[in-house]
């Protein structure tokens, strides 16, 4: 079992992100789900704020490129194993910081990776 922050969860049951939360939650993870808009997903309540969480090991990412700009030291600072980059998320630069800082930056769909037993 991991512990995953989805950041960019969205209530709106026809977003990846709410199908991510969905399938690491059948996957057995402990799903922290991120987002800007209030909510909840699948019973757990879409965190607004960034707090400084402990032990995440992975963080996969619903949000593009521009978004990512003021999270990118966040989320360094969390010291995660690995960042996904799901489609539509790259981020050349955001990848390079992250592989600097010794953590893995895989450009990957979380639900593909569920699915065939690669998470």
């Amino acid at each position: 079992m991991s512990r995953v922050l989805v950041v960019g969860t969205s209530n709106n049951p026809t977003r990846y992100a709410y199908k991510a939360v969905a399938a690491l939650l059948g996957n057995g993870d402990e799903v922290i789900p991120y987002g800007v808009k209030r909510g909840e997903v699948l019973g757990l309540p879409i965190i607004n704020e960034w707090l400084d969480w402990k032990d995440i090991d992975t963080v996969t990412l619903y949000v593009n490129a521009q978004k990512q700009q003021d999270l990118q030291a966040k989320i360094i600072a969390l010291q995660p194993r690995r960042v996904i980059f799901n489609p539509g998320t790259e981020n050349p630069i955001f990848q390079e910081l992250l592989v600097k800082q010794g953590i893995i930056a895989e450009e990957a769909c979380t639900l593909v990776l569920i699915a065939t037993g690669q998470f």
